[in-house]
């Protein structure tokens, strides 16, 4: 590139730059006014199986937050200040066609698919049998309804996996880079079966004896048996090459799209961006790790968009528990020190605006 071409490309970089800024709407003065609600009623209340409801002594409500013009999808959220001494709510007015739901690690094992937990100790996603089927009978009783509900009207409908996209994810989902054909979904499904149908899902069993140190007997016990290994050891070498399905509780439409974590954050960016996503609704696994600080963890996504945690369609690990219930309770609460929190009920959508954007 020569010197002229190389000013003629700054010019036309600045005046895309201008022109961009001449389409943002001017900014506007929020009046963070802040009035005492009597009596709300406990938050994340609907589904108390999977998550235990947020109550705290003082609540406030806030003017409108987010404010489209065109706006077609109510989302009520909350946030928690301590120097407010209280939690915070607001009305948001968001435009359907320009929000994304995306859905955090949806991994498809101990379903019908044939990805499972190996014995007689492995561990993967939520650790044991019993909590993947629970997490699996929220997908279906929870998240599933709730982006079936909004299908046709949000922008997009997105899905996030471990890893990197491997030749029969091509074949089953559509990406940031291609749409497969039925006939690829279907030659799909046979090799995903083939797939995880030949893996032997056994590792080794538990140690019997374990050498300890007089000095750091403690140390040296936690170092030969921690409490989570998911190596080869327990879960069988080659365990985590194999393509992780998306969970067989959830329906995945033909134009819902698949972000893989190798992908990274830039590429999930731009891909929303093109698509003229503004906001995103974000579901699904764990609030304690992948749900913030995976490609499509809500620490990324809040750099650049209008991001709203749907607090019930969410579950934390639960370590030493039977139930999600507090920790996800717990693990919400904190995000929302810097997070907008919402909850499905709260989300509704009303009449179509004329330029409705479905399923890209």
């Amino acid at each position: 590139m020569n010197r002229h071409q190389h000013l003629a490309g700054i010019v036309v970089a600045l005046s895309t730059f201008h022109a961009a800024l001449a389409d943002e709407p001017p900014a506007r003065t929020y009046q963070n006014e802040l009035t005492l609600l009597k009596n709300p009623p406990p938050l994340l209340a609907d589904f108390p199986e999977f998550v235990q409801p947020v109550v705290e002594e003082r609540r406030y409500e806030a003017p409108v937050l987010v404010d489209e013009p065109a706006a077609d999808l109510d989302v009520r959220a909350w946030r928690f200040s301590y120097n407010a001494r209280g939690i915070i709510e607001m009305p948001n007015r968001l435009e359907a066609g320009h929000t994304a739901v995306i859905f955090v690690h949806p991994w498809g094992i101990d379903d019908s698919q044939g990805w499972i937990t190996p014995e007689p100790a492995g561990v993967a996603d939520f650790c044991t049998p019993t909590k993947n089927h629970l997490a699996g009978r929220h997908t279906k009783e929870v998240i599933d309804p709730f982006l079936k509900r909004l299908r046709g009207r949000a922008g997009l409908v997105m899905y996030s996996l471990r890893g990197h996209e491997q030749p029969v994810h091509a074949k089953l989902y559509r990406s940031i880079r291609k749409k497969p054909s039925d006939a690829e979904r279907e030659q799909g499904r046979r090799e995903l079966n083939e797939i995880l149908a030949r893996f032997e899902y056994r590792g080794q069993a538990l140690p019997r004896e374990l050498t300890l140190s007089s000095a750091s007997p403690v140390k040296d016990y936690f170092q030969q048996f921690p409490g989570l290994d998911a190596s080869g050891r327990y879960n069988n070498e080659g365990y985590w090459d194999l393509p992780i399905p998306i969970s067989d509780a959830v329906e995945v439409f033909p134009n819902d799209v698949v972000i893989y974590d190798e992908d990274g954050y830039p590429a999930l960016r731009d891909f929303l961006k093109q698509h003229q996503i503004r906001h995103v609704l974000l579901v699904g696994y764990a609030t304690d790790m992948c749900f913030c600080l995976t490609t499509a963890g809500y620490s990324n996504l809040s750099k650049d968009f209008n991001v709203f945690l749907v607090g019930d369609a969410t579950l934390a690990t639960f370590p030493a528990n039977s139930t999600p219930q507090y920790a996800t309770n717990a693990h919400v609460s904190f995000a929302s020190l810097n997070q907008l929190i919402t909850q499905t009920s709260w989300v509704q959508l009303s009449s179509p605006s004329a330029a409705t954007a479905s399923n890209r």
